[in-house]
């Protein structure tokens, strides 16, 4: 639905936004909300007019991340095989056409010709995390918690690794993979990996000011100067990470779960989410 993300741009103020508009859902995002996000970001390259998008969550949150109520639906339905009604997982190659359009969302605001300034206010999990990394710059409220909490659930080699480990390094890039662990903000500050740190109830304003300095620059000056960055963080190690991404998020996924591991998918298939969601945290802490 075109509501699930609200897009407005201002040709006077040479400013869009984008705001992921799910609120009692912590703006959990759907395959439909993806389609619509990479539209939008679409429409403003073509602008000439835009020169900042501020991407936001509506309410409190930025986003929890994927919907985790239909992650696995985006694979289509379950196959049976040979006639006798046991589930498949889905093939490597349905996996592969549906991660590569998923990833290329995130890479839609890596590589932006425009200025993305992400506005962060509590959770950004996930895809949160993806589009804070992949954003230009970042206003990061008090109030923030960020991670990549289903690695729990689908396997630690979720996300983007080379934008990872160029932008929170790889200590951090592996502990927050490898644990699963959703950190506070205010653990993070000091690192220098946020534009801007500030007290919960200053985010907002503090970005809109933010993106209006950048709007007094020169047009044709963002986008050069967005292909000259882009240019020199593929050559200090970015440049393979438009596909693997996609790929290494394919295979590493599609896990063989043992008896004592937690099979989130073959629990949330078979029984209601919030509860496997509540099992899953008591199996983990």
């Amino acid at each position: 639905m075109d509501d699930d993300v609200l897009y407005e741009k201002d040709p006077v103020t040479h400013i869009a936004r984008l705001t992921l508009n799910r609120p009692a859902k912590l703006n959990a995002m759907t395959l439909d909300m993806y389609d619509r996000i990479v539209s939008c970001l679409d429409d403003v390259a073509e602008d000439d007019q835009i020169k900042v998008v501020i991407l936001r969550g509506a309410g409190e949150n930025f986003t929890s991340g994927v919907d985790m109520a239909e992650v696995y639906d985006w694979y289509g339905s379950p196959e049976t095989a040979n006639g006798s009604g046991r589930k498949r997982r889905p093939s490597q190659r349905r996996r592969l056409v549906v991660d590569r359009k998923t990833s290329h969302v995130y890479s839609r605001v890596t590589y932006h010709p425009k200025v993305i300034i992400t506005e962060i206010r509590g959770f950004a999990l996930g895809g949160g995390l993806e589009f804070l990394m992949g954003s230009d710059l970042c206003v990061v409220g008090d109030d923030a918690k960020v991670g990549m909490p289903a690695t729990r659930y689908l396997g630690p080699v979720l996300g983007d690794l080379h934008l990872f480990f160029h932008r929170l390094g790889p200590v951090l890039a592996k502990d927050l993979l490898l644990t699963g662990r959703i950190a506070p903000a205010s653990e993070l500050s000091h690192l220098g990996i946020f534009t801007r740190y500030v007290p919960a109830d200053q985010v907002h304003e503090t970005a809109e000011n933010l993106a209006s300095q950048v709007a007094r620059m020169p047009a044709d000056g963002i986008v050069i100067a967005k292909e000259a960055y882009r240019l020199v963080e593929q050559s200090m190690g970015m440049g393979l990470s438009e596909v693997s991404s996609y790929l290494l998020h394919a295979y590493g996924t599609n896990l063989q779960f043992e008896k004592d591991e937690f099979n989130f998918v073959q629990r949330r298939s078979s029984g209601d989410l919030a509860e496997t969601f509540d099992k899953a945290e008591r199996f983990y802490e």
